[in-house]
């Protein structure tokens, strides 16, 4: 087993010492530190993990929908048959709407005609997390965006403040439109904000996002953005990336090569 697999299964198991409620997201931020840690030798810190996702649009390239795919089924995302309520927590956009205020003087067409992978960014600086009244989202110990769906009373003010189009809001009941239930992630309700949780619910059992497990073109790489060691901080370091809107001061976890 690699180093760099080893670190990965020893950090995401930490979170499985929250068990279900981290399994899901629901936790709010720092509620581990007021856990019973005494049996364990080790508890999550906040700060010391910060996961983080670096898309590779070289290799995303043509109709391939594969990880969106996995990622809608695994999450019980419904599927409406339309725009007007559409629900999603991975998507392409237009190279332009994903990086609306990057030079494209010059640029290559090919690059500019891409159809760009987008999700929750998963901020360090996250707007979304004050503007919420309820606490409902807010960002864990890992760095991870999450939302607590019971706590969520659908005022959508986390979708005004989030500068990315990331949040999805439930204006009928969803469950009715899951084509094939999955039973490895909680349905939501009528009037809840939903988005990516960076597969939280995987993570706890030392595995990959489905999104990145799922790509054949092996686009996607995931890990600890803090470890100097990890393969994503490799990649940084080795590659010219960039990241959507950074004059705003978010600090997004999500990274692209173009």
């Amino acid at each position: 087993m690699s180093q760099n697999r080893r670190e990965f299964l020893k950090k995401a198991g930490l979170g499985a010492l929250a068990g279900l409620g981290a399994a899901a997201g629901l936790f709010p931020a720092f509620a581990l530190e007021n856990t019973d840690m005494s049996s364990f030798t080790t508890k999550p810190t906040p700060g010391k993990v910060r996961w983080g996702m670096l898309v590779d649009t070289r290799k995303c390239l043509g109709d391939c929908k594969e990880c969106i795919v996995r990622c809608h089924h695994d999450h019980n995302v419904p599927d409406f048959g339309h725009t007007k309520n559409e629900v999603k927590w991975i998507w392409k956009s237009g190279y332009e709407n994903a990086f609306p205020t990057a030079s494209t003087q010059f640029q290559n067409p090919e690059v500019l005609e891409r159809q760009v992978l987008t999700l929750c960014n998963h901020c360090t600086e996250p707007p979304c997390t004050k503007a919420c009244p309820t606490e409902a989202t807010f960002k864990r110990w890992d760095g991870i965006v999450s939302i607590d769906y019971h706590r969520c009373i659908g005022c959508r003010f986390c979708m005004a403040a989030c500068p990315y189009g990331s949040r999805s809001f439930n204006w009928l009941d969803p469950r009715p439109h899951i084509k094939e239930l999955s039973n490895t992630y909680p349905t939501r309700m009528r009037g809840v904000v939903e988005k990516c949780n960076f597969c939280s619910e995987r993570l706890v059992k030392g595995e990959l996002p489905a999104c990145v497990v799922s790509c054949a073109e092996n686009a996607l790489t995931f890990g600890d953005l803090n470890d100097p060691n990890s393969e994503i901080r490799k990649m940084l370091a080795t590659n010219e990336t960039m990241q959507r809107k950074p004059e705003l001061g978010t600090l997004p976890s999500v990274f692209y090569i173009i």
